[in-house]
């Protein structure tokens, strides 16, 4: 009799322990269902918003060319049709990797695309859209995390072959191959000046060249000493629709310069400041001579001067730390809202000479941009990509979602 109740015991709890065993094993497979089925809510969230942004103008659809705020978010060029991005709208989004820029003559702080010496995108914070306000434009404040990143498909890069007489090598690339047999148009720019106190000059030489097998080509320019000459290319490479710009400059003097900041959208304004206005440091008194030009990218993938005036009604100027107040920083109207680039010669001395340059539009200089929050250290996060045009300029964008309630699985 004890013996049976002992085996009626032993038997209820394996039967128990079964039980609870079967239990945990269906918890855990309901909770990887559930996570599962978020996962693929969260994809499908991303792909759905990434077409959102790309597909719609945004409303007004002219909201990259107005200092305003837009009352509905998208990025799509509203001259165009499916992938086509607008290089303006794409400027006033407020980048998440750069440093911000504070510049005390304006009292200004401004969103910071830099791409290295002399290649920067500095845009107010009043005009920059910021996360929160797309996110709230786009229906997902407090929902879903985004982060969107542009990056230019062809990659064009700029090096000195040699320097006297001058020959710069030019290499295209795509994603992980070379652009063989392409099309290089090219510009160079050389700066001048008679000495201290004159406004510096500026040349430009056209030309095209080909790429061989590998996607390099040389471009030549007999009676150009690159050493003691201050020079910029620009160059645009093109293959079979797909399109990139490149950018090289060798400068004669960087200690003080020009440094150009967007100062309306709507008014089609760009701000000079001197340097020193921007850069932290101790500095003796210097005054700095530029001259300015704005080039446009063209159907034909040349490069074509536009008029452009200061607030003197010219494109020279002296900008002074310090010593003149009166002459802190320049105002150029460029009167259009055609992408393009804003090149600055400016010049020290007849030997200290220099050249900087900012795009009117994202796409100009091929400048890549990361918009949104922050994808690192979540649990997951889905992703998705489009192939997009920006002013004729093949781009890749990537946009990456996250739920911000957050899930995971919990075994037992």
């Amino acid at each position: 009799m004890a013996g049976a109740s002992i085996d009626h015991l032993v038997s209820v709890i394996i039967f128990l322990s079964a039980i609870m065993l079967f239990i945990g094993m269906f918890n855990q497979t309901i909770q990887t269902g559930v996570t599962y089925q978020l996962h693929k809510a969260a994809a499908s969230k991303c792909s759905d918003l990434l077409d959102n942004m790309l597909l719609s103008p945004g409303i007004p659809t002219n909201w990259g060319q107005t200092s305003n705020a837009p009352e509905g978010f998208g990025l799509q060029a509203v001259e165009f049709t499916q992938y086509h991005l607008s290089p303006l709208s794409l400027m006033r989004l407020r980048s998440s990797t750069g440093t911000p820029v504070y510049y005390s003559m304006t009292g200004q702080t401004y969103s910071n695309v830099t791409m290295g010496f002399g290649q920067s995108l500095l845009v107010p914070y009043n005009e920059a859209i910021d996360y929160s306000t797309a996110s709230r434009l786009l229906g997902i404040n407090g929902s879903y995390g985004f982060s969107l990143t542009l990056t230019p498909i062809v990659n064009v890069s700029i090096s000195q072959k040699q320097a006297n007489p001058l020959i710069l090598w030019i290499n295209a690339s795509g994603p992980g191959f070379p652009l063989a047999n392409a099309k290089i148009d090219y510009s160079l720019i050389t700066v001048e000046t008679q000495g201290e106190g004159s406004y510096p000059t500026y040349n430009i030489y056209s030309n095209s060249v080909s790429t061989d097998a590998a996607g390099s080509a040389s471009a030549s320019f007999s009676g150009i000493d690159g050493n003691s000459e201050c020079y910029a290319l620009l160059a645009s490479a093109h293959l079979s629709g797909l399109v990139g710009v490149g950018y090289y400059e060798h400068v004669l003097y960087n200690e003080n310069y020009v440094i150009p900041f967007i100062g309306s959208t709507e008014n089609k304004t760009a701000i000079l400041a001197h340097s020193w206005d921007v850069v932290e440091g101790d500095h003796p008194e210097a005054a700095v001579h530029y001259s300015a030009t704005f080039f446009v990218l063209s159907e034909d993938f040349s490069f074509h001067e536009m008029p452009i005036s200061n607030e003197t009604g010219t494109t020279t100027g002296l900008l002074n730390s310090g010593q003149d107040p009166q002459h802190a920083y320049d105002t150029l109207t460029l009167g259009t809202s055609n992408p393009g680039i804003l090149v600055i010669p400016y010049s020290k001395s007849a030997q200290e000479t220099g050249i900087v340059v900012m795009p009117w539009g994202l796409s100009s200089l091929a400048f890549p941009i990361t918009f949104g929050g922050n994808p690192n250290n979540k649990d997951w996060v889905a992703t998705d990509l489009r192939q997009v045009i920006v002013s004729g300029i093949t781009y890749q964008a990537k946009l990456s979602v996250w739920s911000l309630s957050g899930y995971q699985v919990n075994g037992q």
